[in-house]
């Protein structure tokens, strides 16, 4: 009898890499040789869900992560087997870690050896879907299947291959399993089969469907009539691909329009497909945007999900068209959203899921519905993976595993490093029927010489700290002001300050301490540059009313590596033009920092984008500011970015003051610490102070701070993704984001006679001065030896006086279209 001690064990298998294949091995059988190995090492739960010990269905649970996947085992070559994994989904290799598992632990049951050989003979018959190398439908007849239904069969599908079903026959398939249900036999057709076949079928009906509806393409009537605002031809092209697709995404370069497109396809996809619920997700602070986009341009209601966990719960319970949520609740919500059971969902500034293993993304990914708009101006930013991540969402089998991919597109030295990419061209053609990718240079025709964007950024919980201790102040005085009608110099300055510490604070809370940083919209402007300069020759100017901000804008500017100048007031004269040559001609400096120093006198056309950062209250400056980049000379269209702070004073100029011409110039941009303001004119300016300030109600102010606790949560939510076990460092969205979303283009030039306006406000101000030297209004001169008094009266600029006439004469020729003479035209002026 031997000893156990001299019996050799057999060779332990060397470990693979998980980097590098063996040279024996082709990549595809190294993959699944990983999943193999790794399937051995784990301690995974395993539960028989049926009544056969080997060919059964079992439940696979993974303790770490408690999740469960279903796993059906039918062989032990790869494809026999499925799993309801997402790997096993996509990976074309016809196996995975669950199944590797669930087959290691069933050989070593008694009886398995027997059993494998004998292979699966079960009484009914299945039609499956196969995933290795492609997805493919296929029948086996069970032992109990009927001539009829095996004959049947045997001319439906191709025999010769596995008896695979041809696509061409995908139709058929339908009245196959009815005629086999009339014979009493067993036929199971799996739910990933089902859907297979279902979502080829809906996409050939939606194709038909809308040739019908819209026969003239882009150019169809109908689509000029979807929305209240006009679509431009690209547009209507992008809405049109979208409903196609039914999942698409569109990557469009920004400035274009994505979210209008995006909007028109869920217009079309609710009147004509049945699609009654709308999820949007998107960045925190693109929320309350995203409802006002939706009612601005569809007229219907949305509502944005916020609040406690019981308040959410509660808002999924109402029977909305569209709810509006952001990234970092997906996961807290996902059991919510999965009973709504959203029809599509639209994904703003898809770059926030490009690290596949964040939180957001994996969540995101859970989501299930039959049409998907996904947006994002660069869909591609550092590494290939980046696209896989974003492109899994619209269509996980599109760019087929990512093992695969990696091999044909990579290069790699020796180490194994990435060094480059090859034959991309390849994924650009895989990827033609789910996106739809646009450049400025293309369009150009079709785009408005300018497109103006009001973006909504929240407050930090700092920065609206002090902006709420200056509205208190603001509050106190208008209330005694309201009183009394009367406000003495101490007051008046005391309110200028505060209104002043209001605006500063929406900026940063650098510009009111100099020493703590508290802010979003630098951040947004870094990113929105980091998007902006993939084109080469992209250049902006920047402005801002303190020099403090460009301060903590530089900062942000020397992290990315982005070039600049700075100019302002305290720039000696001799070396403003230096600064503007250097922005002109050097390549690597794209931004000009500018304070309203720089808004009258520089000719800087070569930038097309135009951010301000924090808005003059005064609308002539804010022309001037556009004006040097929307100029003659400009041959590129122009797009302007304005900031303003949700919940804020600024918020509350804009929606209810709409930048007032009445406002006279300087009270707020630029003036004299000390302001001393006629009664006439203070009481005009304090109703508008009233106006402004008294927005700011409870609802509005329990909306901010929950913007700065949901800013707090997304900072937490990535550190906890930064610190995970595989995720990439790299990603982006270490801060609250608010990047762009694109409007409607339109001409945003302000009514021609905006500026005749103002000078006739001027006007009747000098006009209605009191004859003393203590008011005399600036346009009024008093002749020294006599003593008379006579008008001195600047010109309007111009393209002002231009403008009018422009206006004026469309109007007349209105008038005439309309059968009323000049001479009833006139009369009724008078």
């Amino acid at each position: 009898m031997k000893s156990k001690r001299n019996v050799a064990k057999p060779a332990k298998a060397p470990k693979l890499s998980r980097t590098h294949a063996p040279d024996h091995m082709t990549p595809a059988d190294w993959q699944r040789a990983l999943r193999r190995q790794f399937g051995r090492e784990q301690v995974f739960g395993l539960e028989n869900l049926g009544t056969e010990p080997f060919f059964s269905e079992f439940r696979v649970d993974n303790p770490e992560s408690r999740s469960n996947y279903r796993v059906a085992i039918r062989g032990t070559r790869p494809g026999d087997n499925f799993c309801a994994c997402p790997d096993y989904a996509t990976n074309e290799l016809g196996t995975c870690k669950h199944i590797e598992f669930t087959l290691t632990r069933l050989v070593k049951k008694r009886g398995a050896k027997a059993a494998f050989a004998r292979g699966f003979q079960p009484a009914f018959s299945e039609l499956y879907l196969r995933n290795d190398g492609e997805r493919t439908i296929h029948f086996r007849a069970g032992t109990d299947c009927p001539a009829r239904v095996a004959k049947a069969a045997a001319v439906l599908f191709d025999v010769s291959h596995g008896w695979r079903l041809p696509e061409a026959r995908f139709n058929e398939l339908g009245r196959f399993l009815a005629d086999a249900v009339k014979t009493g036999h067993e036929l199971r057709a799996y739910d990933d089969v089902l859907n297979f076949v279902a979502g080829r079928s809906d996409a050939s009906r939606r194709a038909t469907a809308l040739d019908a509806m819209f026969p003239r393409g882009a150019a169809d009537p109908l689509l000029k009539k979807l929305l209240k605002a006009p679509l431009y031809p690209y547009q209507a092209e992008g809405a049109l691909f979208a409903v196609r697709a039914g999942r698409t995404l569109i990557g469009d370069e920004m400035g274009l329009g994505k979210t209008i497109q995006a909007i028109a396809a869920t217009e079309i996809l609710a009147r004509h497909f049945g699609v009654s619920k709308v999820l949007v997700v998107c960045p925190t602070s693109l929320k309350y945007q995203w409802q006002s986009e939706i009612l601005r341009f569809s007229g219907r209601a949305s509502r944005v999900v916020a609040g406690s966990l019981v308040q959410r719960q509660n808002e999924y319970a109402e029977e909305d068209f569209c709810k509006i949520t952001n990234y970092e609740k997906l996961k807290s919500d996902l059991d919510l959203i999965s009973a709504w059971a959203p029809e599509l969902v639209i994904v703003d500034e898809a770059q926030r899921i490009k690290n596949w293993n964040t939180i957001a993304a994996k969540a995101l990914k859970r989501i299930d519905s039959p049409y998907a708009v996904v947006l994002t101006g660069t869909p591609l930013e550092n590494k290939l993976e980046e696209l896989v991540s974003i492109v899994q969402f619209v269509d996980q089998h599109r760019l087929g595993p990512t093992w695969k991919m990696l091999h044909e597109h990579q290069l790699k030295d020796e180490a194994g490093r990435v060094t480059g990419y090859t034959r991309l061209e390849e994924i650009g053609e895989t990827l033609a029927p789910i996106m739809i990718r646009r450049r400025k240079s293309e369009v150009l025709l079709q785009l408005p010489n300018r497109t103006d964007q009001n973006l909504l950024v929240p407050m930090t919980e700092m920065q609206m700290a002090h902006h709420t201790e200056n509205a208190d102040i603001v509050a106190k005085i208008v209330q005694r002001w309201r009183k009394t009608k009367f406000l003495s110099d101490q007051d008046q300055r005391r309110l200028t300050c505060a209104l002043q510490n209001m605006r500063m604070s929406c900026n940063s809370t650098y510009l009111l301490d100099q020493e703590t940083d508290h802010g979003v919209k630098a951040d947004e402007l870094a990113a929105l540059f980091e998007g902006l300069f993939i084109q080469p020759e992209a250049k902006a100017v920047v402005f801002s009313q303190w020099t403090r901000t460009h301060e903590i804008v530089i900062r942000r500017l020397k992290k990315i590596g982005i070039g600049y100048v700075s100019f302002h007031g305290g720039v000696p004269s001799e070396r403003r033009p230096a600064l503007v040559e250097r922005f002109r001609d050097d390549p690597d400096c794209r931004v000009f920092l500018s304070t309203d120093a720089g808004s009258t006198g520089l000719n800087l056309q070569h930038a097309s984008t135009l951010v301000n950062m924090d808005l003059p209250w005064n609308p002539a400056v804010l022309e001037q500011r556009i004006a040097r980049i929307h100029r003659m000379g400009q041959r590129k269209p122009v797009q302007i970015v304005n900031y303003v702070a949700k919940g804020t004073i600024e918020e509350g100029m804009l929606s209810v003051l709409a930048f007032k011409r009445s406002l006279s110039a300087g009270i707020l941009d630029g003036g004299t610490g000390e302001i001393s303001l006629g009664s006439s004119r203070l009481n005009r300016f304090m109703k508008d102070v009233e106006n402004v300030t008294g927005r700011m109600g409870e609802g509005e102010a329990m909306a901010v701070l929950e913007e700065a606790v949901n800013v707090a949560a997304a900072s937490d939510e990535l550190k906890e993704d930064a610190t995970s076990g595989e995720a990439n460092i790299g990603d982006a969205g270490t801060r609250p984001k608010a990047i762009a979303v694109e409007t409607a283009p339109q001409d945003a030039s302000p009514e021609p006679w905006s500026g005749l306006l103002q000078f006739g406000v001027e006007l009747v101000s000098a006009l209605s001065a009191p004859d003393d030297g203590a008011t005399a209004h600036p346009w009024v001169e008093r002749d020294p030896a006599t003593g008379a008094r006579s008008l001195k009266l600047p010109l309007p600029p111009p393209d002002t006086v231009r403008r009018l006439a422009d206006a004026l004469s469309a109007i007349s020729d209105a008038l005439l279209r309309k059968g009323v003479s000049k001479t009833e035209a006139a009369e009724g002026v008078r």
